[in-house]
């Protein structure tokens, strides 16, 4: 048996989106997601820093209208597609449903990030913002 740990993790901001409904969301951010604007808490304004229009970073999110008893799954929900494991797709249904998103900042403001390429809907919590490696911000 392995001992499993817990971890407090916090919501940092939230997306504000016109997506608001699971399945007329595109399944990835390259399929024709709008816009969205990234609004964060005030107490983490000053770790944007650094990340302007063109950045292109990693968006971690909360997939919180996901199922987390959700193991196996049938990719893109297609009906002739085998099932699979969770873990070897990119179902939002997982134990720990943690969203990753690339997206490119379109504008940065205080404590706003407005970015294009993301199929997360209105009102997902956001968990973390990293810098994508290989971009030229990589720091």
């Amino acid at each position: 048996m392995v001992s499993v740990a817990t971890y407090d993790v916090r919501g940092i901001g939230v997306v504000r989106s016109q997506l608001h409904d699971l399945d007329a969301a595109p399944r990835q951010g390259d399929e024709g997601a709008p816009e969205a604007e990234l609004v964060f808490d005030e107490a983490v304004g000053p770790a944007l820093q650094g990340i302007e229009a063109g950045s292109v970073v990693v968006l971690l999110t909360w997939l919180h209208r996901a199922d987390r008893n959700t193991l196996e799954t049938r990719p893109r929900n297609d009906p002739t597609r085998p099932m699979t494991g969770v873990f070897a797709t990119r179902s939002p249904d997982r134990p720990n449903p943690i969203g990753l998103h690339t997206v490119t900042v379109v504008d940065a403001g205080p404590g706003t990030l407005r970015v294009a390429g993301l199929e997360a809907i209105d009102g997902t919590p956001i968990i973390d913002v990293k810098i994508a490696l290989g971009s030229p911000d990589t720091r």
